[in-house]
């Protein structure tokens, strides 16, 4: 059974005049038990909108998620959290802004025990320093404010943090972006190891397409609020379905200079429509260099390409 399944999940914000932006339209995805899948797209494509919205952090405006068999609520009211924070964590972009300055690091990630219960300080702080070490800073450290990091060690608490609750489910919302590429391989191959160590589920919202491939199981791609793709990792990186996968993978840097400065790289051309005022038929005909007429009046609907992966495409 899906530890986590999303059904037709929609999230909206109401504007003025009537207005509506749609920020996550008609989604469902399935997260098996000791699953990484990674959620891939331009900026503005929903993806963190939707990794809130599955742990309660956003109220749901359309459509369910189910957790382990049981039926999330659209709205989480303060019982709600006390009952699904512990199973269900974030792993937030900003290391800067996630963590409270005014609070220490013992202070910090000890909240989320504290959140589910339990009172002794003394087994808060043994836990504290046990998750510490397993991030790889030292539990001296837990004395001494955020400031006094570098954002490397911020993010590596912010994940202390996420998993001294032991949760099942975790959603990593573009937990290396802010990082220095020295430091963002490091946090990847830490959230592999506790990965591997803990069984965690782990729906991984990046940019990097290569630290996605290097961890996930499966690839989720989102366009304008949908998902238009998904299949295991290599298949999808290999022979993606969709032009706007395709273009995506074509367009992500390679680790050779000499390579990466010689080819020509694609681009998607045009800017992403406005959730405001969505064009009809698919939602990336207008970007799209193989679009057909019926890509701009016809929404397509999603099919498989074989029994592990579907793609949304009028396209044979």
């Amino acid at each position: 059974m899906a530890l986590l399944e999303v059904r037709d999940l929609s999230r909206w914000f109401d504007l003025e005049r009537q207005r509506r932006l749609l920020a996550v339209d008609r989604v469902s995805l399935t997260l098996q038990p000791d699953e990484v899948v990674g959620l891939v797209g331009e900026s503005g494509s929903g993806k963190s909108t939707l990794g809130r919205c599955l742990i309660g952090l956003l109220e749901k405006s359309a459509g369910e998620v189910w957790f382990d068999g049981e039926r999330l609520p659209a709205r989480y009211r303060a019982e709600d959290f006390r009952r699904h924070g512990s199973a269900m964590r974030m792993i937030f972009q900003d290391p800067y802004s996630s963590l409270n300055p005014r609070m220490t690091v013992l202070e910090i990630v000890g909240e989320g025990l504290r959140l589910q219960g339990e009172r002794d300080r003394g087994r808060i702080r043994d836990q504290v320093a046990h998750w510490l070490q397993r991030v790889g800073l030292s539990a001296e450290q837990m004395g001494r404010y955020p400031h006094e990091f570098s954002g490397g060690q911020r993010q590596r608490i912010g994940i202390a943090r996420a998993l001294i609750s032991r949760p099942r489910f975790v959603v990593c919302d573009e937990p290396i972006s802010a990082l220095d590429v020295s430091v963002q391989a490091q946090v990847v191959n830490l959230l592999a190891a506790l990965r591997a160590e803990m069984g965690l589920t782990l729906l991984f919202i990046a940019h990097d397409l290569s630290m996605v491939r290097h961890l996930c199981d499966r690839v989720a791609v989102m366009y304008l609020g949908q998902l238009v793709e998904l299949g295991p990792t290599e298949q999808l990186f290999s022979q993606p379905r969709h032009p706007y996968s395709r273009l995506l993978i074509e367009s992500n840097p390679i680790a050779d200079p000499q390579r990466e400065r010689a080819r020509q790289l694609p681009l998607i051309q045009g800017e992403m429509p406005s959730p405001i005022d969505l064009p009809p038929g698919c939602r990336f005909a207008g970007r799209c260099p193989q679009a057909l007429p019926i890509c701009h009046r016809e929404p397509p609907v999603a099919r498989p390409v074989d029994p592990h992966h579907w793609r949304a495409c009028h396209l044979d």
